[in-house]
């Protein structure tokens, strides 16, 4: 590790700084590093500046890579050459384009301080881990089935730390009894893409609507299927109860309207949007993948289903809108889990941790070598 004067030099390199789970995450690490050990920078591959203001005002030089808001060949040269000249003491990549060529680049350049980082259903899979996996010195994953695939394809349990993603419970906070909803709004605030399954979720509010129909369907999100999801919401038939929204640098408003959080995802890690959900006391209706059920306790804190089943999502939604007792006692319940299991402060500790021992060259606990 650099001179204990000089604190090291860490680099986050992401695809962009727009409105984003992996993005917002980052942000939050690296405003809240140790300043005196670590010094944070992010670049980014492509200019979409979403949370740019940010990021300014709280001290992260930022780089951008490329002037377009798409990766392209530039982005990769400037990425090549920012490497060599502006060598960082970490590299820290997120996200599938980030991930595989930050460590190629990095390895070309003979930067082994390299953490390779999986947070999403399938990331491993986009990032060709079964042949990059050995292209840095360790791996973070913010979910076990990430750690279970990595160890499946060889890479060893050691090289692999699980810090699951933190919420700011001082900010995501349960909204005071004149704020609570009047409305029976079901809420999904998630990126508009194959992972998330929005067609799924758009069919299942058809059964919740049939039960309730008082109820609305919100939808909060951008991405590359934006258009598809509008056209699927403006063509059902209960098109008059569902409303699509721009995605916000801060969704509270929009959690203190809900009812029920819901995500029909396909493919996840540990998801953002439901840890701020359970810091605002709200119950949550969910598939039951990835590092979804490590988050949701069923019957306790809200409820969980297969992926790709309509109907059964839209039972376990018409049912927690059906009787406040029980969603107000989820909420409470989800609260607490998000205090004791996922604070902002014990996710940045550990994410020092496994920066500090990369630093130093030292072994992981379970490596030959390392020191009891």
């Amino acid at each position: 590790m650099p001179h204990a004067t000089k604190p090291a030099r860490v680099v986050f390199l992401l695809q962009d700084l727009a409105f984003g789970g992996t993005q917002r995450q980052a942000l939050e690490l690296g405003l809240r590093l140790d300043r005196t050990r670590f010094s944070p920078e992010f670049w980014m591959l492509a200019d979409v500046r979403d949370f740019a203001p940010r990021a300014e005002a709280g001290g992260i030089p930022l780089t951008w890579l490329s002037p377009y808001p798409t990766v392209g060949l530039g982005s990769l040269l400037a990425l090549r050459r920012a490497l060599k000249e502006h060598r960082p003491d970490l590299l820290v990549p997120l996200t599938a384009m980030p991930n595989i060529w930050g460590r190629v680049f990095a390895k070309t350049q003979g930067l082994s301080a390299v953490i390779g980082t999986c947070r999403g259903g399938g990331a491993i899979k986009r990032q060709h881990e079964r042949f990059l996996k050995g292209l840095c010195a360790h791996h973070i994953v913010n979910a076990a089935p990430l750690a279970r695939e990595l160890t499946a394809m060889g890479r060893p349990a050691a090289k692999i730390t699980c810090i699951p993603n933190g919420v700011d419970t001082g900010h995501f906070l349960p909204p005071p009894d004149d704020l609570r909803p009047v409305r029976e709004v079901v809420l999904c605030l998630a990126r508009f893409c194959e992972d998330k399954d929005h067609e799924t979720l758009i069919r299942s509010f058809e059964y919740v609507a049939a039960k309730r129909p008082r109820a609305e369907l919100w939808l909060v999100g951008d991405g590359p299927l934006r258009t598809r999801v509008r056209t699927l919401a403006t063509r059902s038939p209960v098109r008059g109860l569902i409303r699509t929204y721009p995605s916000t640098p801060d969704p509270r408003p929009f959690f203190q309207q809900a009812s029920v959080v819901v995500l029909s995802s396909v493919r996840e890690g540990l998801p953002n949007v439901l840890l701020e959900a359970m810091a605002m006391g709200l119950p949550v209706a969910a598939t039951a993948v990835g590092g979804i059920p490590d988050l949701v306790v069923p019957e306790t804190t809200g409820l969980l289903c297969p992926p790709r089943n309509p109907e059964a999502l839209g039972e376990n939604i018409a049912s927690l809108l059906a009787d406040e007792d029980r969603r107000l006692a989820m909420g409470k319940n989800a609260r607490t889990r998000a205090e004791t299991l996922y604070s902002m402060e014990a996710m940045v500790l550990r994410h020092e941790a496994v920066f500090a021992r990369v630093l130093s060259g030292a072994p992981a606990p379970d490596e030959p070598g390392a020191q009891p």
